[in-house]
């Protein structure tokens, strides 16, 4: 069997290297258009238990990329000069780069090809093969070439927003909401490693409009962010890694394969950043294909129409409560007009998931909390 799997981000290489134990006598190809020691970004969130599903099937990759995690029990939220701890929601985060290393020593150990600095520009030579997978993103070759098959749909947000690092380590995910005279500012920071941050800004249009961000160079918007969020930053620098200001992209597909080329990961769908949920899917997507490939070793098109009948439903659900919270986020200006308190319990339902009695036992300090306020305001 000859597998070509275009993009070696962690879908890729998780890909090769599910795909290669499984198979020992087939060829597994990852083409990756950057080298081995570059990737986009900073670090990576997941909820606290987001890679359990790893520990039945593979526990030696679980327990590689648990030794790099950074860890915490609780976020913060910064809004009208208060700062309101949501306890109970916890969350890990590693280095994208350390992250890769790890997926990339596993698949080289099981014989996976991986050729890097190798851009493809057309599907045409790989006529040949048996399965390709697109693992390249959100602007994926795989899926372009095919879209009409595919029944692609982008639907963009209008917030703009820009990924910067942080040259110190914050205690917690923490998310700042700011209303400053030239606009509405949020940042989302945590710490990926000992000494380092993700440090994500995000603005409104009318903001975005208004400071000129479009015809600012990437250094010029570090500056900027970095003294508008002076006071979060305490003394540390905003880092640059094709911090580019972007609009978030929805992306979904009406099916998930076309002939012998199926998508993964945000080549299939995207789920938006607030969730944490992103490289998770996109893991589970590949263990899935990866099972069903198991699955049926005769049959490349049963195997592509078993992975989605399995895993769509389970897409769906995460992709709409990320689409809500995505939404949440598209008019989070309006939203700050709220109290601080009711604006952090507006946050914490964004995405339709946490019920009342289900945030009681998840965080009982912040919804004792909520209710002597509530209580307060009441009298």
């Amino acid at each position: 069997m000859k597998i070509n799997i275009i993009g070696g981000g962690p879908a890729g290489l998780y890909a090769a290297y599910l795909l290669k134990r499984d198979r020992p006598d087939a060829m597994v190809h990852v083409y990756e258009q950057n080298d081995a020691h570059t990737t986009f970004g900073f670090g990576v969130v997941f909820s606290d238990q987001a890679l359990e599903f790893l520990r039945a099937n593979d526990p030696e990759t679980l327990d590689m990329v648990s030794r790099g995690l950074e860890t915490w029990r609780d976020i913060e939220l910064r809004i009208h000069a208060q700062a309101i701890r949501i306890d109970g929601v916890g969350f890990t985060a590693i280095g994208r780069l350390k992250l890769l290393e790890i997926l990339r020593q596993r698949a080289e150990s099981v014989g996976a090809v991986l050729i890097n600095n190798r851009i493809v520009t057309s599907l045409d030579g790989l006529d040949s093969t048996d399965l390709v997978i697109g693992a390249d993103g959100v602007n994926s070759l795989v899926r372009r070439t095919h879209e009409q098959a595919f029944g692609t749909r982008i639907d963009y947000l209008d917030n703009r927003f820009a990924w910067f690092g942080a040259t110190r380590p914050f205690d917690r995910l923490t998310q700042a909401f700011k209303k400053l005279p030239q606009g509405y500012f949020n940042a989302h920071y945590y710490r990926y490693s000992e000494s380092m941050s993700t440090f994500l800004v995000e603005v409104d249009a009318s903001t975005f409009e208004r400071i000129g961000f479009e015809h600012m160079s990437e250094e010029e918007s570090r500056r900027y962010c970095q003294e508008v969020f002076a006071d979060e930053l305490a003394g540390a620098s905003l880092v640059v890694n094709r911090s580019m200001w972007r609009r978030f992209p929805k992306i979904s597909n009406a099916r998930w394969s076309f002939g012998n080329r199926v998508l993964v990961g945000d080549a299939l769908r995207t789920a938006h950043f607030s969730i944490g949920s992103g490289t998770r899917l996109a893991l589970e997507d590949v263990q899935a294909l990866a099972q069903s490939v198991a699955d049926h070793p005769n049959s490349v098109p049963d195997a592509l129409a078993s992975y989605e009948a399995g895993r769509r439903p389970i897409v769906e659900k995460i992709t709409a409560a990320a689409n809500q919270s995505a939404d949440w986020y598209d008019h989070f200006p309006q939203h700050m007009e709220l109290p601080a308190w009711e604006f952090a319990m507006d946050y914490i339902g964004r995405s339709g998931r946490v019920d009342p009695e289900r945030l009681r036992t998840m965080s009982p300090e912040f919804v004792d909390n909520y209710d002597r306020w509530q209580a307060a305001a009441a009298s």
